[in-house]
């Protein structure tokens, strides 16, 4: 009897040893589900000269500005966008007031479940879909929309809910460089009005640090209340030459930042690397330097 407590008490002891081990280790590894390659020493070592005082890379607390793009970033993309998958399940429930759809495509494809034939419309088709779904009530009624979907719906793969879709090697890097001074901001194709709801929670990005495609609105009064309306006309922030443009409009550093702009659209580059343990993302962020100094790559 006393072997078999004084065993349990060892046991018990080594279990705390490796449990205090691991703390610590992970306090001095911010990054620890990233593998131990390249792209993580470049942007510990990037940090670093940034936010050293006395560095020639130094770059003051106000400056330091980070940003994400979303989808196959900080959540999952394949086989289509997250935002895709709002926007059918949106079909679904709308199609009893649209008899129409039943013959119309990209609707009548994704009604009956045939999502390769719905995405070849191209760009088209998605817009068509993304007005369809997306506009015709207040912006109240549509956040609240959103976050019911958001808290009931799973990924189809998975069967997890989408929250959870999200690459954990990334919000350890949103959090690392926020305890540096960066304010991380997204800059996505995706719909604001559909990533803000949840951006805070998820990944510590407060509403007024997403950027994106946005639908346009009118002002309306009904029963007596101010209200904005979603219009079916969009403001669609590309993936491409529009970030940089999008980055402008919205960012507005002041004196400084007409004369940071081309340093952005030079010298900003992707953090592309493996995912950890299951499958492969592409983990991208545009890190962006205030300063007259080259930026590393990562």
């Amino acid at each position: 009897m006393k072997t078999t407590r004084r065993q349990n008490l060892i046991a018990a002891a080594l279990f705390c040893a490796v449990a205090f081990t691991t703390t610590i280790a992970q306090a001095a590894d911010p990054l620890p589900s990233w593998n131990d390659r390249p792209a993580k020493k470049s942007i510990v070592e990037f940090v670093k000269k940034v936010t050293t005082a006395g560095s020639p890379d130094f770059v003051p607390l106000p400056e330091r500005i980070a940003t994400f793009d979303n989808d196959g970033t900080l959540w999952c993309e394949q086989p289509v966008p997250v935002q895709f998958y709002f926007a059918l399940d949106r079909v679904k429930a709308l199609a009893p007031q649209h008899p129409e759809w039943k013959d119309k495509e990209p609707f009548a494809s994704l009604l009956k479940g045939d999502l390769k034939t719905a995405l070849a419309g191209g760009d088209h088709a998605l817009l068509e879909l993304i007005m369809a779904t997306h506009a015709g009530m207040t912006t109240a009624e549509f956040e609240q929309i959103v976050k019911d979907w958001i808290a009931t719906a799973k990924y189809p793969k998975t069967g997890k809910l989408y929250p959870k879709m999200v690459y954990q090697p990334m919000l350890e890097l949103l959090a690392y460089l926020r305890a540096n001074g960066f304010k991380n901001f997204i800059v996505s194709g995706g719909g604001i009005e559909f990533m803000r709801p949840w951006a805070e929670q998820v990944y510590g990005i407060p509403p007024e640090q997403v950027i994106g495609s946005s639908i346009k609105m009118k002002f309306e009064m009904r029963d007596g209340k101010p209200v904005l309306v979603r219009l079916p006309e969009l403001n669609f922030n590309d993936d491409k030459e529009g970030k940089p443009v999008a980055i402008n409009q919205h960012f507005g550093r002041g004196p400084s930042w007409p004369s940071a702009i081309p340093l952005v659209i030079r010298r900003c580059w992707n953090i592309r690397r493996a995912a950890a343990a299951r499958g492969s993302c592409c983990s991208c962020c545009t890190m962006m330097r205030f300063a007259n100094t080259p930026t590393v790559r990562f």
